[in-house]
């Protein structure tokens, strides 16, 4: 048997394990109250009280005493093992307890480097989390202030950071459009309703909308060499602040968040994997 013929029939018997997609699917629990706590930081920051509105400031909420350390580590675990899945996708094909799934075509193909980078997401989350549980959390928005100020020392750098700032803004533009054409659906497995709908719909149009917002930023700062404007969700959320209808625009974004945390809960129930 081929080293990769092993490989692929490993990652098979490990998403045969009940336990495993458990704790992938309660990964998504995570999610969503890690949404729903960023919406409520940024409605906050609606009506002029102070907060980071990303998952920095999300999870160090709960850093503050024991019990909320180790809820921590338990998302820590959840975000992991939901990592895991994501990469078991990329490398077998998307829903891996279906059987009888074609993953042989460009689409499936697709899936996989969606699958892909969306462990890296999960990764990301899963660091942040046993950082904070471990007392050693910082927040993002300063954490990307200071990569970007490295990068923008070099025409590479810079580069980079608009091609980042441009992927940002494709993900984004591709969650909008997922939420407007209800794409997601195809996510879910005997899940339908309005109230899965209207959720799924303001989720992936609210966030996918900030995420536009953030890509632009990154662009701009690069451009103009300026490294606080690429702070991420929080410094995007801060910019709409400063609009006109900037009170207006963080309480739809706060209810986009919100109705996207909320969708996370049908998906770790409902979810094909």
């Amino acid at each position: 048997m081929s080293r990769h013929n092993a490989v692929t029939k490993a990652v098979d018997q490990a998403t045969d394990s009940t336990w495993f997609e458990r704790l992938a699917r309660a990964g998504h629990v995570v999610s969503g109250l890690l949404h729903l706590l960023i919406a409520y930081i940024v409605l906050r920051l609606a009506f002029g009280d102070p907060g980071t509105a990303d998952q920095s400031g999300a999870l160090a909420i709960f850093a503050d005493n024991a019990g909320g350390r180790a809820a921590l580590w338990v998302a820590t675990v959840a975000f992991v093992a939901l990592a895991l899945w994501r990469i078991a996708e990329a490398i077998v094909g998307p829903h891996a307890t279906e059987a009888g799934e074609d993953n042989s075509g460009a689409e499936a193909w697709l899936d996989r480097g969606k699958a892909f980078a969306t462990a890296i997401v999960y990764v990301a989350f899963a660091w942040s989390a046993a950082r904070f549980a471990m007392g050693d959390g910082q927040s993002s928005g300063s954490q990307n202030a200071g990569l970007s100020a490295r990068l923008m020392q070099s025409t590479g750098g810079k580069t980079l950071l608009v091609v980042a700032g441009l992927v940002i803004v494709g993900v984004g533009a591709y969650h909008v459009y997922k939420g407007v054409t209800r794409k997601f659906l195809d996510d879910l497995r005997n899940a339908r309703g309005t109230a899965v709908t209207v959720a799924g719909v303001a989720g992936y149009a609210g966030k996918g909308a900030v995420l536009v917002a953030t890509g632009i930023l990154v662009v701009v700062a690069a451009v103009k060499a300026d490294p606080s404007k690429a702070t991420g969700l929080d410094g995007a959320v801060k910019t709409l602040a400063g609009l006109p209808a900037g009170q207006i625009l963080l309480v739809l974004a706060a209810i986009g968040l919100a109705a996207y945390g909320v969708y996370c809960f049908w998906m770790a129930r409902f979810a094909r994997m």
